[in-house]
């Protein structure tokens, strides 16, 4: 065999790295060699290229990672850089207002005002996390986002804190809270959609190369200041109206960010968007099209609230209604209408395929609860029953009829089915079966 090789020629063997170099080792005059193929015309694995994609994107990229990873992290690299440079004019406004540069301040005075800062800063962080931390996994878009814009106008009171030495401690105390809450916030999100671009279980080295993308742009942000800062200083009109163009432009580049990611994961919003369009022409949005469609600004609107995962207390108070809710049910959840919220309760024995149909019936008993126009047919029927225990039971003989379709179109159009990002509670329940 050693002997064939060394006769023949030519290519004997090939090698990639990724889907970005391509090698070949040749065979000529029994010497092996190896040369850099060509793709596309040019000789892949250009050095400077390759050094900066291997220090500031994660291994194995583009394979590694979610189809939406470079868009979002361009948008999210203009972002981070006009949000340095806000920054730094926020910085310059406070370090003013504590006293630096004014013979009269004291070190005593500017560090019980950084302390009262960093102490409600650290309080408001405890208490978001407890009151939303659950919530930004579900809507990672609409908590990223809000805690950007929630940055900006932490950065206004700061700048605008000076001119106003009676309110300063007060108006740089709430700005604190609000940056501890862009803190909780941002870096949460930030988890959950580096989870969503992690494609071969490699989410701590995209953490990484975030951070060193992050890096530059504030080591390029902090160059940038060192030009700004004469030239703002002691002018509090140029201060204004740079941070005002830094806005627009942060603001913008979050939106872009946001809009550019495509989750394949169900939350209620896009579970609510695709079931929808089901419900009217048959259809199942890509997720693409129905990402498009999310909105990425928390709602203050009218709605019903859906509460997903309750005591079973928070649905029946009696064994008549335990029976009602049992009417046309053999699943493994019950669902009811109680002061004007739709409420699940789970089974212990859910699976995540049962908690996909749940979410679905809820939404659409939402729908008929609000007179929505553009109801589909099964919707139309439901309308028309106006007790809350029967609307119930109808729905259940409607979402068997339609729920396994629906579910075979998911999993064709490539939405994960697996595992969802939908907010449930932790209360699971098991209950005596409707007697015969």
């Amino acid at each position: 065999m050693m002997a064939e090789m060394e006769d023949c020629e030519g290519v004997i063997a090939t090698e990639r790295y990724g889907s970005q170099e391509s090698w070949k080792y040749l065979l000529k005059d029994r010497r092996m060699k190896r040369q850099k193929e060509e793709m596309d015309g040019r000789l892949a694995g250009n050095s400077i290229s390759g050094v900066f994609k291997s220090v500031f994107l994660p291994q194995g990229y583009p394979e590694s990672v979610s189809e939406d990873y470079l868009q979002y992290q361009l948008w999210d690299t203009v972002q981070a850089f006009s949000s340095s440079l806000s920054g730094t004019l926020a910085t310059q406004a406070s370090l003013r207002g504590v006293g630096v540069g004014n013979q009269e301040a004291t070190v005593a005075a500017a560090t019980i005002t950084w302390l009262l800062r960093d102490g409600t800063g650290m309080l408001g962080r405890i208490l978001f996390a407890w009151l939303k931390g659950n919530k930004l996994d579900s809507e990672a878009k609409k908590w990223r986002l809000f805690a950007d814009i929630l940055n900006d106008v932490a950065m206004f009171m700061e700048i605008a804190a000076p001119h106003f030495p009676p309110f300063f401690i007060l108006i740089v105390c709430i700005a604190g809270i609000f940056k501890s809450i862009v803190g909780v916030a941002g870096g949460a999100t930030r988890a959950a959609l580096t989870v969503h671009q992690a494609r071969r279980n490699n989410m701590a080295d995209i953490s990484a190369k975030d951070g060193s993308q992050e890096t530059l742009v504030n080591l390029a942000g902090l160059l940038l200041s060192l030009v700004l800062i004469p030239l703002v200083t002691d002018n509090p009109l140029l201060t204004f109206i740079l941070f005002f163009l830094f806005t627009v432009l942060h603001l913008f580049a979050n939106y872009k960010a946001v809009r550019s990611v495509v989750m394949e994961t169900l939350n209620e919003a896009r579970l609510s968007i695709v079931l929808h369009r089901f419900l009217l022409n048959g259809q199942v949005l890509s997720p693409v099209e129905a990402n498009q469609r999310e909105p990425v600004f928390l709602s203050l609107g009218r709605t019903v609230p859906i509460k997903m995962g309750v005591r079973l207390g928070d649905i029946v108070q009696d064994p008549g209604e335990l029976q009602l809710a049992l009417k046309n049910n053999s699943k493994p959840y019950l669902i009811g209408i109680k002061n004007a919220s739709v409420c699940v309760c789970l089974g212990s024995d859910a699976s995540v395929h049962d908690e996909i149909m749940a979410a679905c019936q809820a939404l659409c008993l939402r729908n008929v609860l609000l007179n929505d126009s553009s109801l589909g047919e099964g919707l139309k029927q439901l309308a028309d029953t106006k007790d809350p225990w029967e609307l119930v039971s109808q729905s259940h003989k409607m979402i068997d009829h339609i729920f396994y379709t629906f579910l075979k179109e998911l999993d064709q159009a490539k939405w994960r089915t697996d595992r969802t990002l939908l907010d449930w509670n932790e209360w699971r329940v098991e209950w005596r079966k409707k007697r015969s």
